[in-house]
């Protein structure tokens, strides 16, 4: 059975991955993680402990972080001391920040993905054979999520953007429509537009269950794995497919 970690264990998401992974014979939490000055440090949340001291994470296998990037790099560094595998949902990194996270994991497994949906990640690979092809198309993304979000646009957003890119379109950050309002979980639309037809990729999240669930498939899928830098692509197809 993995033992995990959970980073953020009293926010939405480390909510939704503790209640999920009670229900997961494969994997159990044994410890979540709070800022120091937190008003649940210390005490038992749903069974688990919840703390503020690293050398706590001696107690897990993975840690799954869905924190702030400054709390995740210095979480990541720590667990390089315990050699312990990672799981990084967390978004808004600089690219210093996201660089630093690639560093790491030259000496710890890390899987690191700015959307752990598996929904989300299959989109991912339908644009890129979208982008193969669509080569003469203009290229449109467009995000919503809830108000709380700090990051615009999304980490998922700026990926696709990434992946467009990769084959030969040049989409700029600012060209990203980023909508906050109300509670909207997550949705992210790709359109590929020409004069003769539009071509529509979209996914909308109606639950934040299924980031949580694919965290904890990355987090058992990662147990084994040698020290490197993997994404949820590699988790769900493999790294050479």
């Amino acid at each position: 059975m993995l033992r995990a970690g959970i980073s953020g264990i009293c926010g939405r998401m480390g909510r939704r991955i503790l209640n999920l992974s009670k229900k997961d014979k494969d994997i159990e939490v044994v410890i979540g993680l709070e800022k120091t000055g937190h008003k649940d440090v210390g005490n038992i949340v749903e069974g688990v402990k919840v703390t503020d001291k690293l050398i706590e994470l001696e107690r897990c296998d993975c840690l799954i972080e869905f924190s702030t990037p400054t709390a995740t790099l210095e979480h990541l560094r720590y667990l390089v001391t315990l050699k312990k595998t990672a799981v990084v949902g967390t978004t808004g990194f600089s690219d210093d920040e996201a660089d630093e996270v690639k560093r790491i994991a030259e000496k710890i497994p890390i899987v690191f993905s700015p959307n752990m949906s598996i929904g989300v990640n299959l989109v991912f690979r339908l644009v890129k054979e979208a982008a193969k092809v669509l080569k003469e198309y203009e290229v449109y993304i467009e995000e919503a999520h809830h108000i709380h979000k700090k990051d615009a646009p999304s980490g998922t957003a700026k990926k696709i953007a990434n992946i467009i890119n990769s084959e030969g379109f040049s989409i700029k950050t600012e060209d990203i429509v980023s909508i906050r309002e109300d509670e909207i979980v997550g949705d992210h639309s790709v359109i590929f537009k020409s004069t003769l037809d539009e071509i529509e990729l979209s996914h909308s999240a109606k639950t934040r269950d299924i980031f949580a669930q694919g965290a904890i498939v990355a987090a058992k899928w990662i147990k084994d794995k040698k020290k490197g830098l993997y994404s949820m692509e590699d988790v769900l197809f493999g790294r050479d497919s």
